[in-house]
């Protein structure tokens, strides 16, 4: 019983140690994980599905990156957004809206992104506010140049009837193919 208490007043006092350390700029990023997931559960979820239990969940389960960005915690969070906008828009008939659809994208992108920026940060980093900057900047143009291809190739859909189709999945493919060219070229030269 005794080394049980011992084993427990370590722990206790390794987790006192840790907090003591904690950076100001790593505990940012992981409140933006926390924000950027819950918000991305607000704009998945349709209106009907909060309730006072299935609101703390949904908080429970967007701590859950923040806390671990180095676990599944990523991965799950974002199946329970994919999961929401499904229920949404298969339960209850919400018609997929082209500016829901962007800004599910977009948080989906930016809690990944920054789980990726926490994963790299240790708690008790100094960190250069630039480095964040920098990543958010890169971060945001990824966001909008993927809305913006993305509100073409919407448009590119309805052009045409029932062609317009076919036009957006050639188009799309074509996007596809030239991106997996480019991150190709860029694996190459390295």
């Amino acid at each position: 019983m005794n080394d049980l208490l011992d084993g427990l007043h370590e722990r206790v006092r390794a987790l006192r140690y840790t907090v003591s350390r904690i950076g100001l700029t790593p505990l940012l990023v992981r409140g933006g994980v926390f924000v950027t997931v819950l918000v991305g559960f607000l704009v998945a979820y349709p209106v009907q599905a909060f309730t006072p239990r299935s609101v703390l969940a949904l908080t429970v389960v967007a701590v859950l990156p923040a806390v671990g960005p180095r676990r599944i915690w990523p991965t799950f969070a974002a199946l329970v957004t994919v999961g929401g906008w499904l229920l949404a828009t298969l339960g209850y008939d919400r018609p997929p809206e082209l500016w829901r659809l962007l800004a599910v994208a977009a948080l989906l992108y930016l809690g990944h992104t920054l789980c990726a920026l926490a994963a790299l940060l240790p708690f008790d980093a100094v960190v250069d506010p630039d480095l964040v900057l920098r990543w958010l900047t890169r971060a945001g143009g990824v966001v909008l140049a993927s809305g913006v291809l993305g509100i073409v190739l919407a448009w590119l859909g309805g052009v045409g009837g029932s062609r317009g189709f076919q036009a957006a999945t050639v188009a799309g493919l074509l996007v596809a193919v030239g991106l997996t060219a480019l991150l190709s070229f860029l694996l190459r030269r390295r």
